[in-house]
Parts: structure tokens; C-alpha cells; sequence
């Protein structure tokens, strides 16, 4: 062996160490929360509204001189233009169904989604809930569309690695990490709203964030990003993925969250019945009634019983447990824990719609009123001027309708704003009421017309 040839195996040797290192040095770089970034970063798209803005008259217009439209136009032209925001969203499906919040698209007259290789579409909405500000978009396309896996949000550890994703102030494809500072987190938001359930992470999410998805270290969507405290620095919050997977299908098959009906009433703890059930903390609501062959029934709640817990999170009181169950729509199941005679026990409750045929049982037993269509009879009796709506008819003392003031021949004319025009329109509106908290009904008593507020 020549000199030469020791030299070339000498020189091959040298590269293949500087390679190996070279190697070495860009695995240790690549690590979870690069390959996380790398595995589910195409999913992540920007949003782009426009909302008409109101309509704003021109101080200066004259028919005869339309030189002052014409100056107006020129010098506040933003007072004219649609208003625009922006957003995030992530792709769930490879179809083209992005989620996002309800209020990134809320009242947009078009929507707009870029994706990462900078293609652009048209985007419909599908479906969207304001109680839990999520939203589904829709795009089409022929391709097969890179998306992000559903993980789980009931098994996260505070001071968990999180990644966020999103657009901030348009910047698109921002990545911020941060830890879990919190679960279960509750704040308060605008018109007096409580939002709960939040999982509190330590990175902002700002304008722009909102709709981005909150990733685990494994690249599993655990989270939505909304950026609904203005005030908060360092502060970030998501809506947890198991609430979101509830009412995703809702969105996509119904446009909206089909809430259902438990047939339980609950009222909130005092203390005197913390000291009678030996509860230590302030936690629970106690069941006041239960219908017969309601969910509630058929789960084997009975009056008296204390639910403590909704799928392992406590319940703090009457406003947190409404707040809960209202996530769960129709076919779910809600797996909770109760407290009778000293002892735990646990329970399973599958969600329905009120039946047709309890919609008298209901009113009655939980609104404290009948009602009955406007005949001529009916006409004569309370002096009614109208065959539109029903009568209410008798009225029970002390019940939730009673309390409130409402007293036969009122006439119902609508249901948390749905028009009655007869029978069949009350029992539909009743059907969708018995799912909420509180039902909002317009009476008209002779000549005037008021809403009341029932709380069942």
C-alpha cells in the first residue's frame, strides 16, 4: 500500500467523523418539540374574515353636489370598507373540516384560509356554538389534507411541556411553548359570562392565536387557543379537546349542539347542608327532583342525592354543573359521581331530547303552568284579542311559573325568541328549552307583552 491510498483512506475516514458528528449534533437538536412542530405544522392554517361593517352616513351629502361623496369616500375610506380579523384553525379532517373558535368566523360575510404552501380557498361554515366558542369551517379540495390527531385533555399534569400554533397579529405559523399552569380554570368574560373549564397554560394567545390548536409534546391536539383575557401577560388559555370532541359531530351533522334534556334539577349547597352531608369543602349541588322516565331516572338518581363530580371534575356549584352538562349533547354520556346515605357512588347518564309526549309533563311539573291553544271559548274566558300563541290555563302556587308572576291567560308568544303560533310550535320550542338552564318566554298580558326568565 502506497502512500497514496493510506492518505485516501485516511481522508474518507476524517469525513465520515465530521459527517457522523454533523449527524449526531442535528438528532440531538431535533427534539420532541421540533418533531412535533415538523409532524403536524401543515395542518395549522390562518383564517381571514370580513364582517360588513355598519353603515356609515356621509355629514356632507348634498344631492345637488355629489363632490362631498366623493371627498367622503376619499378621506375615510375605513369608515366604508368591510371590517377584517384574523384567526387560526386546525385541519381535523382530511376532507377539509378545520376547527377553530366560534368567534374567529362569528358574523363573517366571507372567510378566507391559507394554508402553509400559501394556497388559499374559500372556506364555509359548517357549524358553530357561542356558549363554547367553537366553530367548524369547511374547505374543498381533491387533495388529501395533512391533519392534526385528537388527543385527550382528562389526563394532563400541570407543568406538562405545551405547544402552541396560530397567527398572532398575522405573523402566520408562530410557535410558542410554555407549560400547563393550570386545569379546571374559570374567569370571567364580557356582559357578566363566566367561562369555565379552561386549561391555563403560561404563554400569551393573542389576537390572531385564537382557533390555533395547543399541542402535547407527542403532537396530539389537546387544546383550542382563544385569547379572551385581554388583560393577561404571559397568560394563555384553551378550551380542552374532550370538550371540543363532544360537540364536533354536532357541528358537522347539525350545524349546532342538539343540547339535551337530563330531567334533574339541582340547586347549589348552603352551609347548613354541607354540615348535613358531612362535605368538608364547598363542592356539589343537590338533586331537588327527578322525572319520572327521565335520564335521570333511568340512571337511578333520586331526590336528595348530592352529585358531586362530572367525568372525575368536581362540581363547585349550581352555575358550574349547568355549565358542564350543557356540553354533553344528545347521545353522550356523562359519567358522574354522587354521594347518598354517607356513601359514593357512581352513575352513568345518557343525554336525550325531551320526548313530545312529556312536553305537558314537563311544563307543568318544572315551569309550573298549562297551556292550552286559543279557541273562541278560550277567547270569550280572558278577553283575548288574538288566535296567535297559546293560553297558559292554571298556574301552580309557588311554582317556578308562579314565582315569576305568570297567571292564566297570559299569552305565550314565544320561547327563548322562537314565535309560537299554536300548539305545535310551543311543544317544538319546549322540546329545544328543556336542554337549557333557563328558558326566556315572551307573555302578553292584554295590550302588553313581557319576558320573563324561568330557572327549572
Amino acid at each position: 500500500m502506497n502512500y497514496f491510498q493510506v492518505f485516501v483512506k485516511i481522508l474518507i475516514l476524517i469525513i465520515f467523523l465530521l459527517g457522523s458528528a454533523s449527524w449526531a449534533e442535528d438528532s440531538n437538536r431535533r427534539t420532541p418539540i421540533v418533531k412535533a412542530v415538523e409532524k403536524i405544522g401543515a395542518s395549522v392554517v390562518n383564517i381571514n374574515t370580513e364582517e360588513a361593517a355598519p353603515a356609515v352616513r356621509n355629514p356632507f351629502r348634498d344631492s345637488r353636489n355629489p363632490f362631498f361623496d366623493q371627498f367622503f369616500k376619499e378621506f375615510f375610506p375605513r369608515l366604508n370598507n368591510n371590517r377584517r380579523s384574523l384567526g387560526s384553525g386546525v385541519i381535523i379532517h382530511p376532507e377539509g373540516y378545520i376547527l377553530t373558535n366560534e368567534h374567529v368566523v362569528a358574523k363573517a360575510t366571507s372567510i378566507k384560509v391559507t394554508l402553509i404552501d400559501k394556497r388559499e380557498f374559500d372556506a364555509r361554515l359548517v357549524g358553530a356554538d357561542i356558549k363554547s366558542d367553537l366553530a367548524v369551517i369547511k374547505i374543498e379540495t381533491k387533495d388529501n389534507l395533512p391533519h392534526v390527531d385528537l388527543g385527550r385533555s382528562d389526563d394532563l399534569m400541570i407543568g406538562e411541556t405545551v405547544i402552541a400554533i396560530g397567527n398572532p397579529f398575522g405573523l402566520q405559523h408562530t410557535v410558542t411553548t410554555g407549560i400547563i399552569s393550570a386545569l379546571h380554570r374559570s374567569i370571567k368574560g364580557g356582559k357578566n359570562r363566566v367561562y369555565r373549564g379552561f386549561i391555563q397554560l403560561d404563554a400569551s394567545i393573542n389576537p390572531g392565536n385564537s382557533g390555533g390548536p395547543l399541542l402535547n409534546i407527542n403532537g396530539l391536539l389537546i387544546g383550542i387557543n382563544t385569547a379572551i383575557f385581554k388583560q393577561a401577560e404571559g397568560i394563555g388559555f384553551a378550551i380542552p379537546i374532550n370538550k371540543a370532541k363532544r360537540i364536533i359531530n354536532d357541528l358537522i351533522r347539525y350545524g349546532k349542539v342538539r343540547r339535551g334534556w337530563l330531567g334533574v334539577s339541582v340547586q347549589g349547597m348552603t352551609k347548613e347542608m354541607r354540615r348535613f352531608f358531612h362535605i368538608d369543602t364547598i363542592r356539589g349541588v343537590v338533586v331537588t327532583q327527578v322525572m319520572e322516565g327521565s335520564p335521570g331516572a333511568r340512571a337511578g338518581l333520586k331526590q336528595g342525592d348530592v352529585i358531586l363530580s362530572l367525568e372525575n371534575n368536581e362540581v363547585s356549584d349550581k352555575s358550574d354543573y349547568s355549565e358542564r352538562v350543557s356540553t354533553y349533547p344528545v347521545g353522550n354520556t356523562i359519567y358522574m359521581k354522587i354521594l347518598r346515605d354517607g356513601k359514593e357512588r357512581a352513575l352513568s347518564l345518557k343525554v336525550s331530547l325531551l320526548p313530545k309526549s312529556r312536553v305537558v309533563d314537563y311544563v307543568q311539573n318544572w315551569l309550573g303552568f298549562t297551556v292550552n291553544k286559543i279557541q273562541q271559548s278560550s277567547a270569550r274566558r280572558y278577553r283575548l284579542a288574538t288566535s296567535q300563541g297559546v293560553v297558559v290555563t292554571s298556574v301552580t302556587p309557588n311554582s317556578v311559573g308562579g314565582k315569576i308572576g305568570i297567571q292564566p291567560g297570559d299569552i305565550i308568544r314565544q320561547v327563548n325568541q322562537v314565535r309560537i303560533e299554536n300548539e305545535k310550535d310551543f311543544r317544538m320550542a319546549i322540546v329545544k328549552a328543556a336542554g337549557r338552564d333557563s328558558v326566556l318566554i315572551l307573555i302578553q298580558r292584554g295590550q302588553n307583552g313581557y319576558y320573563v326568565t324561568l330557572e327549572p
